[in-house]
């Protein structure tokens, strides 16, 4: 097993040894991967310990690491030049803290709630009122917010606003000024950090056959709206769009590259090492180890082939603990990711957790 992934890799670089003749020449680039591997700060657990062995893996596991700073939105901080909350600062200043210098780092801000159609809420529950979504104070807010976060973090790569493309689908009057507004705030924060690679992510797994009217004209606006970036920032949780075999992800990657002209990053990933089952939103997915190393494999054996610039998986361990602590009302949308680690909540080792290693230290 632990093998497996090299001998898939080989396939892709027989043309050059038949060019070239040198099975030595063939081996190095076998075992010198061409992209990144990482996971988010996301913790198993509650607890100070938790977190602290989270960042610890993380150190140990990867060579870039992502802070996913998808929450709520200081608004009217922001628009009245009021003092941040404290909860703010306090999330923000402990993820800095905790910074990895030795790491090359990915920052990904949400500018949208949770569903993707409307603005994040404030910390009071609130969103700010506008006409359009590109209005002036909203845009000076979002500036002002993500100004601060990349003056804090000091990130190599930043995913402006997350998951855009829902936007699109699920509230497409708002899209045209998202555009503008989001284009602006770049613009901005270019002048100020020419060298940060700036992206927007987008959910692959809706985006790939979505079930909606016009489906040509809304995948044609998206991809070209992505083709614009300096790279593109991918979402995908196969098991969402109910993949399981590799053929499948290998159709949804292909639909990908067929598409993309800009370099690839796949800033969120996981898929199911167990059987999901969340009554109250009637899902019921089938998942195993032996399927989610199988998506794993495919994603590192893209990730070489394609040239990705880097693939950050979700969650390094199931988060059994922390989804304990979730309030009633988050439990059973927090339950969706749960069972994807490469580690279990006991913190054993899955199949995956070896096919990474191998990679990894490679």
């Amino acid at each position: 097993m632990i093998y497996k992934l090299h001998t898939i890799l080989l396939g892709f670089f027989v043309c050059l040894a038949s060019c070239n003749n040198n099975d030595e020449s063939v081996s190095s680039d076998l075992v010198n991967r061409n992209f990144k591997m990482g996971f988010t700060t996301w913790s198993f657990g509650p607890t100070e310990q938790d977190v602290e062995d989270t960042y610890l893996f993380i150190e140990n596991n990867s060579d870039i690491y992502a802070e996913h700073i998808d929450n709520k939105i200081p608004w009217n901080a922001w628009i009245n030049n009021l003092i941040l909350p404290t909860e703010f600062t306090n999330e923000i200043n402990g993820r800095v803290n905790r910074k990895i210098h030795t790491k090359q780092f990915l920052l990904s801000v949400s500018l949208l709630n949770s569903n993707r159609d409307e603005l994040a809420l404030d910390f009071d529950g609130t969103i700010p009122s506008y006409t359009n979504l590109n209005d002036i104070e909203i845009e000076d807010a979002y500036f002002r917010h993500i100004r601060y976060l990349v003056n804090q973090f000091s990130p190599d790569y930043l995913v402006i606003a997350i998951e855009v493309n829902e936007l699109r689908l699920r509230n497409e009057s708002k899209w045209n000024a998202y555009k503008l507004l989001i284009q602006n705030v770049k613009s901005r924060i270019k002048q100020l950090y020419p060298n940060l690679s700036i992206s927007e992510s987008i959910s692959l797994h809706n985006l790939y056959e979505p079930n909606i009217d016009n489906p040509t004209e809304y995948i044609d606006e998206v991809i070209n709206h992505m083709n614009q970036m300096d790279f593109v920032s991918i979402s995908f949780y196969p098991f969402i769009k109910n993949q399981h075999s590799r053929n499948e992800f290998q159709q949804t990657l292909d639909f990908l590259h067929n598409r993309i002209t800009k370099p690839i990053a796949f800033v969120e990933s996981s898929h199911l090492a167990e059987n999901l089952l969340v009554p109250n939103l009637n899902i019921s997915i089938n998942g195993n180890e032996t399927e989610q190393n199988n998506y794993l494999e495919t994603l590192l054996t893209n990730a070489q082939q394609q040239d990705y610039e880097f693939i950050i998986w979700w969650a390094h361990r199931d988060y059994d603990a922390l989804w304990e602590t979730f309030p009633i009302e988050l439990m059973d949308i927090g339950k969706l990711w749960r069972d994807t680690g490469l580690l279990d909540e006991e913190g054993n080792e899955r199949l995956s957790f070896t096919t990474w290693k191998t990679i990894f230290e490679h």
